[in-house]
């Protein structure tokens, strides 16, 4: 069976090459709009974190993500931000023993 390939994306906070699922990205829409995108498919900007919570924090502490999508994010979707990468990281180690 042929192995297939994995795609990787570069974090914009650390700047580390990782598999796709393991980075979550923040999208700016053409109308300035900024979200989370868990699909990774919605049109716009995208720029990857990866999924740690101290990486996030770094982001947030240095504005990276405004700087990269060329807009300023309120401390409330950083904090969103925070929320959905804690809440994803517990995730993965909780169902990482079911595999």
């Amino acid at each position: 069976m042929k192995k297939r390939k994995i795609p990787l994306r570069k974090s914009v906070v650390s700047g580390e090459m990782k598999p796709k699922k393991e980075m979550i990205r923040i999208t700016r829409s053409k109308e300035g709009e900024v979200a989370i995108d868990p699909t990774g498919k919605l049109p716009g900007r995208g720029a990857y974190v990866s999924i740690e919570p101290a990486e996030v924090q770094q982001a947030w502490d240095k504005k990276i993500l405004d700087r990269v999508l060329e807009t300023t994010l309120s401390d409330e979707f950083y904090q969103e931000l925070l929320d959905y990468v804690t809440h994803q990281k517990a995730r993965r180690e909780l169902f990482a023993n079911d595999k």
